[in-house]
């Protein structure tokens, strides 16, 4: 038996960044999946997205933004407001919307897709590092929370991984970035959308019972290098 069969998930923004892996994933693994490609950047948008979703055993809480590329002292406050209304507060508005229904059933499964430049200091990306690391600060919190009503909630927070929303093909392609990569990337190689899912997949899946409120490293091994050496402007 598949190991999301008969369950019923929610994937946001599915149209981008980790939505099309693990949407195409999840329904393979015999879940059924309703999927919205809404920014969900109010509180009304949220609304009707559980309006529409109903009972849910799985969040995945799949949220992109574009980075803005500047030193702490050059940030633009419509940059910032920006990242912060496309990556933070829908995050909440989710948990806020979708946990309690699981609470109440004591029994569900939040997986929020965000980022593992929240994990580390990035020069020149503390709009984007921030909001991401806000939104695992967001999750440690929550799953605390919800924990002793058997709701699991973490995220995944990755780098190096194909999407054609931040690693594209033809970037990936590029020889330039070959070589860049392949002199700071501990594994030498970009991961695929689908190692991305499948681990999705088991952090929603009845398998896990007791991973509570973690940032999922899946990174490469980039997480943990002393030193970036890298171009900042290659992300996700």
């Amino acid at each position: 038996m598949s190991i999301l069969n008969g369950k019923r998930a929610v994937v946001t923004c599915a149209d981008i960044y980790m939505g099309p892996a693990i949407t195409e994933r999840f329904r393979e693994l015999g879940a059924e999946v309703l999927t919205s490609e809404s920014s969900l950047l109010d509180q009304a948008s949220v609304d009707t997205l559980l309006e529409e979703a109903g009972e849910v055993d799985i969040l995945i809480a799949n949220l992109a933004g574009t980075p803005h590329f500047a030193t702490v002292d050059e940030i633009k406050d419509e940059d910032w407001f920006t990242l912060c209304d496309r990556l933070l507060h829908p995050l909440m508005r989710l948990l806020r919307a979708f946990v309690p229904q699981m609470k109440a059933r004591r029994a569900g499964k939040v997986v929020a897709i965000t980022s593992a430049a929240g994990l580390r200091t990035v020069p020149e990306m503390a709009s984007y590092s921030t909001m991401r690391a806000a939104q695992n600060s967001l999750i440690r919190t929550a799953a605390v929370e919800a924990a002793r009503f058997n709701v699991q909630i973490n995220a995944i927070a990755q780098n190096y991984v194909a999407s054609e929303t931040y690693f594209p093909e033809e970037l990936i392609n590029n020889p330039e970035f070959i070589k860049q990569i392949s002199s700071v990337l501990p594994t030498q190689r970009i991961a695929s959308g689908s190692a991305t899912a499948d681990l999705a997949a088991f952090l929603a899946s009845d398998a896990n019972t007791h991973i509570v409120g973690h940032a999922v490293p899946f990174a490469g091994g980039w997480d943990v290098m002393s030193d970036l050496g890298w171009d900042p402007r290659a992300l996700e």
